[in-house]
């Protein structure tokens, strides 16, 4: 047997590399470019949108827990209800989703 598909032989056939182009789903470098540039802004907003979900987190927890020793509910559902009036206002019924997720990473952290 000889050749590349013999058992333990190196195979001549390299992939060719990965470009720009073939990661983003574009078919000129023009438009790879631009999809790179607006995905590397993407990525820098969902880390500040992070940063401000684990800071409305963090004060969730101090009303909670201002709340609780005064002898009141950990959940306030009407406050609640406002938040999913506000979100689903500004974003339509998929605001609504974002809210019901907000609240529930912002439950219970105490």
């Amino acid at each position: 047997m000889s050749g590349p598909c013999r058992p333990g032989a190196a195979s001549h056939h390299e992939e060719p590399p990965v470009t720009t182009i073939d990661v983003t789903g574009a078919r000129t470098p023009e438009a790879a470019g631009v999809i790179t540039g607006a995905r590397e802004r993407i990525d820098a907003l969902d880390d500040r949108i992070i940063g401000l979900i684990q800071e409305r987190v963090a004060v969730s927890a101090v009303i909670q827990e201002a709340r609780i020793a005064s002898g009141g509910r950990r959940v306030n559902l009407s406050r609640e209800m406002d938040v999913l009036g506000h979100y689903r206002e500004a974003l339509g019924k998929p605001g609504t989703a974002l809210a019901m997720t907000l609240l529930e990473l912002c439950r219970g952290k105490i």
